[in-house]
């Protein structure tokens, strides 16, 4: 079937990549030659780390999320860690990639702590400082490949209109979106099909069947979005009734009134998102205080509110009750997998042009 160029948003996200490159670049060789980083933190523990970060003043954080969502967090930061201005900026994981890569090789980076999820991890591995968390209290559990913290999961769902969608036709199975009542731009999809991943995550679905479901979906002629975001923005005003989503967003929104609900379609992926300290960076010490404190109990106190917080790797719902991503995936019957190894976004990172292909949206 020819694709339907009219639905597929911009392809300039590559030449858009570059020139930010480039401008990063010219504004680094601007400011002049480069200076050595700072030493990295001699404390131990967290008494002594909190001494080293008052020191310096302050921590730059950039992450992928609006800073209202962050404002709990980073209140009760402050609240515990007085004398540490945090400085919040929302920027966008891949940007953050190219900014942070640039900024490496001039020796100016900008900020204290990165976010990496997805995509975004591989290559954030190389930038990481080495920590060693344990030092800092954050638990094992929650350290990725020694240097990258859990701090909270993204779980992507299929979500609906509960206004546009009657309670009889609300979709229950990834088959079930293939009905011919979905068809013709009544579903709004993420063009980068980062949703499929979960297929090359179960067994029971299968990354070659994934590929062959790709391919069908794309014959219903979704209405295809540069990001999730904007299709979460097309479920809440009625464009179009049901589509690829973020359960955080789809909680956030709910809370405030707007007419979605989390469609019992499964089993989906719970992306883990990291928090890490770039090498080099200019407060180093502070940084690994925020990403501590992020990744502890008292952290996540704060986090879970709204909607950003660690939730088991796999599907578990013990703490339905207390966590409110957890409840939501629980009570609508949605499975979920987590990434656990480096393997696993190697195989995504070779997934992922595949399924853009499939769904047709692999053009230039």
């Amino acid at each position: 079937m020819p694709v339907n160029r009219s639905r597929l948003p911009s392809r300039r996200r590559h030449r858009a990549a570059v020139l930010t490159t480039l401008a990063l670049v010219v504004a680094l060789l601007a400011a002049g030659c480069g200076s050595s980083p700072p030493p990295d933190p001699k404390a131990k523990d967290l008494d002594e780390l909190y001494q080293e970060a008052k020191a310096e003043g302050e921590v730059i954080w950039f992450a992928p999320k609006p800073e209202a969502q962050m404002r709990p967090a980073i209140d009760a930061f402050r609240k515990k860690y007085p004398g540490i201005e945090v400085k919040y900026t929302n920027k966008k994981a891949p940007d953050l990639v190219t900014q942070l890569n640039v900024e490496q090789a001039a020796d100016r980076v900008s900020f204290d702590v990165s976010n990496a999820g997805g995509l975004t991890v591989l290559p954030s591995l190389d930038m990481a400082a080495n920590v060693q968390w344990s030092d800092y209290e954050v638990p094992a559990d929650q350290v990725f490949d020694d240097n990258l913290v859990y701090v909270w999961a993204v779980p992507k769902v299929w979500a609906y209109n509960t206004k546009a969608v009657p309670r009889a036709n609300i979709p229950t199975s990834w088959d079930g979106l293939l009905a011919p009542r979905w068809k013709s731009g009544k579903l709004t999809v993420e063009s980068r099909g980062s949703f499929m991943t979960v297929w090359a995550q179960d067994p029971a679905l299968g990354a070659e069947a994934g590929l062959d479901y790709a391919s069908r979906l794309a014959d219903s002629s979704p209405h295809y979005t540069e990001n999730t975001t904007q299709a979460h923005a097309n479920i809440i005003s009625g464009q179009t009734p049901v589509g690829t989503d973020l359960i955080n967003l789809v909680l956030g929104d709910q809370a405030k009134g707007a007419p979605i609900a989390v469609a019992p379609v499964g089993p989906t992926n719970a992306n883990k998102s990291y928090l890490f300290v770039p090498k080099g960076s200019p407060h180093p010490a502070a940084g690994r205080l925020l990403t501590a404190f992020l990744a502890s109990e008292e952290g996540q106190a704060a986090l879970v509110d709204t909607y950003n917080s660690i939730i088991p790797t796999d599907t578990d719902c013990t703490d339905a009750a207390t966590n409110k991503v957890v409840g939501a995936l629980c009570k609508a019957g949605v499975k979920w997998f987590s990434e656990t190894n480096v393997a696993q976004y190697e195989q995504f990172s070779a997934y992922f042009p595949k399924v853009e292909e499939a769904l047709g949206t692999d053009v230039n």
